[in-house]
């Protein structure tokens, strides 16, 4: 489990450092930074799949993502009595990121390369990235050390260069994953791989959970939903379907649910309700029914990950369906560690009746994302390793 994340210079979060718990609800008002912080775990998750400059680029790249206020704010700028301005830089501009779980941590520092004739001349490079054992870095505990194009890595009989010429836009773990050389890039990157994001649950008219689909087993739903059918069916034979069964009864009672599967090997949603003659059709459900099931299909998984994280998840829904979402997000939480970002009260009420719940308030001073009521003495211990 993630125990601190860390954001550095990222749009409004200029310097964060987030404890966590086994459920996290982020909750702000509109501008606190609630999207910047999902941002920059995705880019976080987006280091494993070797695709985080991509990313950086798709958002318009480093100078439009990077923190774009002054490099310190003084208790003058802080108290009002001089305006905001900015100063010359002492340190390098850098965008980092880092969490620590309980047995690894892991960070990394990007910044604009030097000076060139190159066509990409914008991307960001690679300059820093570490990981370390336990949930504090320190020097003593690095196994595996990244400068620029030179990797090291910690051994019994001391430190070993794996690589002088890394390519600066790919991180370690898409050049260095070794079981047998550094076992530890392996673990970290997988466990990584295996965070799941959902904010594109897809319950438009065109949507194609709405109609039948070709479907093999499912045990994980994919980004947009479109497997809805398979992934259900999937819980049904291979998980919890009494969960299944429970969690619908208590959103829409007297209701059921069944998959068909067609002599082609399709599979349809027949979502049954008290007083119809026949179930609805996938085609026929509202988007907050569909969107509740999406839901259903998402948290109840047979494959749990070791983290996931939800976006918005009230969204289209009645408020009648926010408790009965609460309590299945309670229940994910039993096996992986969850992620609420939530701007709805009714549903922050129902996860607080969670004993692990831990509420994350963000707040903007000065253009700057803090959490709410965090002074020194309640921040995390967190140190870079540059």
């Amino acid at each position: 489990m993630l125990k601190t994340l860390a954001i550095e210079n990222y749009r409004s979060l200029r310097s964060l450092v987030v404890p966590l718990g086994r459920l996290n609800i982020v909750k702000g008002l509109n501008g606190s930074g609630k999207s910047n912080l999902y941002k920059a775990l995705r880019l976080l998750a987006d280091t494993a799949a070797g695709s985080v400059v991509s990313s950086l680029a798709r958002e318009g790249g480093l100078n439009s993502t990077m923190w774009a206020g002054p490099e310190k704010l003084s208790r003058d700028m802080r108290a009002g009595r001089v305006p905001v301005q900015g100063t010359s830089r002492n340190e390098p501009v850098r965008l980092k990121l880092g969490y620590a779980g309980e047995h690894f941590g892991y960070s990394i520092s990007m910044g604009l390369p030097a000076p060139s004739n190159s066509a990409f001349a914008l991307d960001p490079e690679i300059k820093r990235e570490c990981i370390w054992s336990g949930p504090e870095y320190r020097p003593e505990r690095v196994l595996v050390d990244r400068t620029g194009p030179l990797v090291r890595a910690r051994t019994d009989k001391g430190w070993k260069t794996l690589a002088e010429g890394l390519r600066l836009f790919e991180t370690i773990f898409v050049q260095i994953a070794d079981p047998d050389r550094t076992p530890e890039v392996l673990l970290v990157r997988e466990s990584i791989r295996s965070w799941r994001f959902y904010d594109q649950l897809r319950t438009d008219v065109d949507s194609p959970c709405r109609i039948p689909q070709l479907g093999t087993r499912t045990p994980v739903l994919s980004h947009d939903g479109g497997d809805l059918a398979a992934a259900l069916q999937t819980i049904i034979e291979m998980g919890d379907p009494d969960a299944v069964a429970a969690s619908i009864a208590a959103a829409f009672p007297g209701a059921s649910l069944e998959i068909a599967t067609q002599p082609d090997g399709r599979f349809a949603i027949e979502f049954h309700q008290h007083g119809l003659l026949r179930p609805l059709s996938g085609s026929e459900l509202s988007d907050g029914t569909l969107r509740y099931l999406l839901w259903v299909a998402a948290l109840l998984t047979p494959r749990p990950p070791l983290m996931m994280v939800l976006n918005e998840p009230e969204t289209s829904l009645h408020p009648n369906l926010l408790p009965p979402l609460a309590e299945l997000i309670i229940k994910a939480a039993e096996t992986t560690q969850v992620w609420v970002v939530t701007h709805s009260p009714a549903l922050i009420s129902g996860l607080q009746r969670y004993p692990g719940a831990h509420l994350i308030e963000l707040q903007k001073e000065l253009g700057q994302t803090q959490v709410s009521g965090q002074n020194r003495l309640d921040r995390p211990f967190w140190r870079w390793a540059d």
